[in-house]
């Protein structure tokens, strides 16, 4: 007994057959893996001298998942099903050995063994749903079975990864071992099973933990209602809802039929292809053409931060979370006071919650000290300017930067969209000068727009690009342009908005379009939420627009009660008839014609305007690949997830049909709608996005 394929062994330790995989870097269950598994399973039961059998893995990892690469291709080797028959039907007991991961595909193959034993550093799960799909090898059936149908629901509909400890206390489980032990702690244990006698145990045929659950459909229903908003859009959770209801009022045969029929809807629907695109985009996303794997970074071991309002004091709460002490410089000493105030205020909340505990507050606020001495900034190894959007505020900082900070350091801006080449030119060091465009609130928002300068080097983008990952950030490295990625596009949208309520559409129309398309909210609201009087002067309003007219009535937002629209006491938004009236009265003054605008007109001159932008953006190569523009869009503006982000929303809808509609646009309204010839050339030659 030995190899039974290039990733699979088969061994016998006394009486014990063991079942090695080794298929880097996560064992994830290709058809070598799968053929391997069902080969091994079927000679260990032919075994005379094996009485019991250990799954185990070698690597880093338990099996991780299924090889999702596979997905949607020819089936090869043997089927998971069958693998499970294999396992579940054995003969001998099978106990799985589970370090790392136990995730999706690999964690119903451990179902499937008769007892489950891991180190208390694994973690297990269900996180289909993250991809758009359900467990579709018996998971929604065997889980429920095992941990009970609440904590099923709550698992299958996050994802999330349970560890072993609290894996153990659910049942999930059987027997928790010494870390670096587990093979040898397996071996005993499956000794144990044949020394006590214990049975096969199949959970398929546990019922008792369903029993609580039959003729009580309320107990969905609620957990519908509390997760509502959360799942909105999102077929994925509501399918393992009906896997989960399939498990309590069916038969376990019947139970299978109803998840595979379910999965096999969901795996060819545009969703799941969206999300699972959504997944490998944001690993491409990490890989820079011509910045190699092994560029040298540099150490960064203190930050200094310029400015601390809330996106100074969210950008040094990102570093002080994972151990980077940082320097936090204003001008006033009341200035920096509050800055300091609202940072323990917001750890303080977290703890408050459970997201740390009250010693982490302490740590990290000790790791935040305050200075009003730039000077203080002479030995970090980075610095992020975060101050008002002028250049010449901005200008003078990196000047004096350059005399203050050491050789090497990197000097970041955190400009939205100013030129980072001008900015870097008034140093002797345009090298070491990139920009970091976080988002607010930079303590919680994922993306990180890194914004390569002509002469920014590979080593300073190698560094910021490993720091963004450290730090929790989901990095895109983009290049200089007016607004960059994110914002450059959504000035179309923007603008778009703007000139729908002149031609009549009003805010909450256009608001409700984008909103159902599935963004949290739409650019109104979006605006009464930041506040209306963001860059608003009022010695000189002149009434010019909308936006003036209502900020001149103290109507700013949701904190004035009053904006776009009107809010109650618990800032819920309702259309409002004064916003109405302003509307009517500017559309007369300008002797504008409104008229009535579509739901459909509304989604396509907010949304096609930004597919072309984005096709502009590739042609003159500020970014890298179309899937970046999503994953910045998914990441830092609410582009829902399920529909893959605005590239792959125009390969979604084709692009035939964006050009058609740009080229309409363009000869109704003007150049603002002028095709991009990245966008003509893709449909003369018949190709998408996905093709560059």
């Amino acid at each position: 007994m030995s190899q039974i394929n290039p990733v699979t062994d088969l061994t016998l330790d006394g009486d014990v057959a063991v079942i090695t995989l080794n298929s880097p870097p996560v064992n994830a269950l290709s058809a070598a893996v799968r053929q391997g598994l069902f080969d091994a399973f079927t000679q260990a039961n032919a075994e005379a001298a094996a009485k019991s059998i250990v799954l185990i893995c070698d690597g880093r990892t338990f099996i991780a998942g299924a090889d999702i690469t596979e997905f949607g291709g020819a089936m090869a080797g043997a089927s998971l099903p069958q693998v499970q028959e294999a396992i579940e039907g054995s003969s001998k007991p099978v106990v799985a050995a589970i370090h790392g991961t136990a995730l999706g595909g690999g964690l119903e193959v451990a179902l499937c063994a008769h007892y489950r034993v891991a180190v208390p550093s694994a973690r297990l799960g269900l996180p289909e749903v993250n991809l758009g799909l359900l467990p579709g090898a018996g998971g929604t059936q065997r889980l429920p079975r095992v941990v009970g149908v609440e904590t099923a629901l709550a698992m299958m509909t996050s994802g999330r990864h349970v560890p072993a400890k609290e894996a153990k206390a659910l049942g999930l489980v059987d027997e928790l071992v010494e870390e670096g032990q587990l093979r040898e702690a397996a071996l005993a244990f499956a000794r144990k099973v044949v020394a006590e006698g214990r049975p096969l145990a199949k959970i398929r045929d546990q019922n008792e933990k369903l029993e609580a659950a039959k003729g009580k459909p309320e107990i969905f229903a609620a957990f519908r209602k509390a997760n509502a908003r959360k799942f909105r859009g999102f077929l994925a959770p509501e399918y393992n809802i009906r896997c989960i209801e399939a498990a309590v009022n069916l038969p376990f045969e019947e139970g299978l039929e109803v998840e595979r029929k379910l999965f096999l809807e969901l795996m060819s629907g545009s969703q799941s292809a969206a999300q699972r695109y959504a997944f490998f985009a944001e690993r491409q996303a990490q890989k820079i053409p011509d910045v190699a794997d092994d560029t040298p970074v540099i150490p960064v071991n203190k930050v200094g931060i310029i400015g601390a309002g809330t996106m100074g004091g969210g950008i040094a709460m990102n570093f002080a979370n994972v151990g980077i002490p940082v320097v936090l410089i204003e001008v006033k000493q009341d200035a920096l006071d509050r800055g300091l105030a609202t940072i323990r205020k917001n750890y303080e909340r977290t703890a408050s919650r459970g997201g740390i505990t009250p010693e982490q507050v302490e740590e990290r606020c000790a790791l935040i000290t305050g200075s009003l001495q730039m000077e203080s900034l002479s030995d970090v190894d980075l610095v992020i300017e975060a101050v008002f959007e002028r250049m010449d505020i901005k200008k003078d900082i990196f000047t004096k930067l350059d005399a203050i900070c050491k050789p090497g350091a990197i000097l970041a801006t955190n400009t939205s969209g100013l030129d980072i080449d001008e900015i870097a030119a008034v140093t002797k060091r345009p090298e070491s000068v990139i920009g970091l465009h976080f988002f607010s609130p930079a303590n919680v928002m994922k993306l990180l727009e890194i914004v390569r300068a002509d002469h920014t080097s590979k080593e300073v983008i190698a560094t910021s690009m490993k720091l963004a990952k450290k730090i929790g950030k989901v990095a895109v490295l983009v290049g200089v342009c007016p607004g960059f990625v994110g914002n450059r596009i959504l000035g179309q949208r923007q603008r778009e908005a703007q000139k729908l309520v002149m031609e009549g559409a009003m805010p909450w129309d256009i608001d409700r379009v984008l909103y159902d398309f599935g963004f949290p909210m739409g650019p109104f609201a979006m605006s009464d939420l930041a506040g209306l009087d963001i860059g608003w002067v009022k010695e000189r309003s002149k009434g010019e627009s909308i936006r003036d007219v209502l900020c001149e009535m103290d109507r700013r937002g949701q904190k004035t009660g009053a904006g776009y629209y009107d809010y109650d006491e618990a800032r819920n938004a309702k259309p409002s008839p004064v916003t109405e009236q302003v509307i009517k009265d500017f559309i007369v003054k300008t002797g504008a014609n409104p008229r009535d605008v579509s739901d459909e007109e509304i989604l396509e001159r907010c949304i096609y305007p930004m597919i072309n932008e984005g096709a502009k953006i590739l042609e003159e190569g500020k970014a890298i690949r179309p899937s970046d523009i999503d994953v910045v869009w998914q990441n830092g503006y609410g582009w829902p997830v399920y529909r893959g982000g605005p590239m792959w929303y125009g390969d979604h809808v084709g692009l035939p049909k964006v050009l058609a509609k740009m080229q309409e646009f363009h000869a109704k309204m003007g150049d603002q709608f002028k095709p991009s010839p990245l966008l003509e050339k893709l449909v003369a030659e018949g190709k998408s996005f996905k093709d560059l």
